[in-house]
């Protein structure tokens, strides 16, 4: 491995934390018959992945899990979603926290990138000093 492959993988875990961030956002809010058929939220379980040949780690995802507090029963008989007692069930998306999770995430997102911008240039500038 090296170190565009180290940042390369490291972004793609980012754009999977992205994804599943954007989908949570996206149910918020989102209303269903069953607690069982209600969203529930989505997080991706990061693993650490050590390349010994090269003592280079890097982040793999391992899976996407459901996470995060039961929806939550409401009382709304005009909702066409309400069951035989009126109740429709909500996910339980915490807005707030998703937003700061795609932040985070896009933050770590640009570090890589900077982090490959930094290699190139050295690079470079290395087979500059051979000419």
């Amino acid at each position: 491995m090296n170190i565009f492959q180290v940042s390369g993988r490291a972004m793609s875990a980012q754009l999977v934390r992205m994804n599943t961030t954007a989908s949570n956002l996206a149910n918020a809010g989102s209303v269903a018959t069953t607690a069982d058929a209600a969203y529930k939220t989505m997080k991706p379980v990061f693993r650490t992945h050590f390349d010994a040949a090269n003592a280079l780690a890097t982040v793999d995802v391992e899976s996407v899990v459901n996470a995060g507090e039961a929806p939550t029963k409401r009382y709304d008989p005009g909702n066409p979603l309400a069951d035989a007692e009126g109740n429709v069930f909500e996910s339980a998306v915490d807005e707030t926290r998703e937003l700061v999770d795609m932040m985070e995430a896009a933050r770590t997102y640009q570090n890589n990138v900077e982090v490959m911008q930094t290699a190139k240039t050295l690079i470079v500038d290395t087979l500059k000093l051979g000419r």
